[in-house]
């Protein structure tokens, strides 16, 4: 299906409290900051009015956004989740040809959090490893050019 966002769980319960506290906290703020900014009058030099207004549509596109990710969100089902094959919902590590060890959990690419470790399956690195097993092989194609890293764990 075109347009499928993956999600874990978490990533899933993530966006839908992320949402709620849109909706529920920041909308009321953005229109108390435009209520008080009306109260300065002329709007035509209202700098408080147009800097809330902003705020209000970024916010608004934001709720857009994950309404439409939610509506067309897979979420991993993690108790059918292997670990004979790197998929998202996976934690991976890799084992490079000095014998360094990175440790990552595979995601979606709407949860990626760098420093928490959290990789988009669309990453190089990401690509490289969906699919493959246990201590395969894989080409990651970096800026200092071709890195090769064995899988030497898969876990849930």
């Amino acid at each position: 299906m075109a347009g499928q966002t993956v999600l874990t769980q978490k990533g899933l319960k993530d966006l839908e409290e992320r949402l709620e506290h849109l909706k529920s906290v920041t909308r009321k703020e953005i229109a108390e900051k435009i209520k008080v900014a009306l109260s300065f009058g002329d709007l035509s030099e209202n700098s408080e009015y147009d800097e809330a207004k902003n705020e209000q549509g970024i916010v608004e596109a934001e709720i857009a956004e994950i309404e439409a990710t939610l509506k067309n969100a897979k979420v991993v089902d993690e108790d059918e989740l292997s670990t004979e094959h790197v998929n998202i919902g996976n934690t991976v590590v890799l084992e490079d040809e000095n014998g360094k060890t990175i440790r990552f959990f595979l995601v979606g690419s709407k949860e990626v959090d760098m420093k928490a470790m959290k990789i988009s399956d669309e990453s190089p690195i990401g690509k490289a490893c969906l699919g493959k097993g246990l201590n395969e092989v894989v080409e990651v194609e970096a800026p200092a050019g071709i890195r090769k890293y064995r899988i030497v764990e898969i876990d849930k």
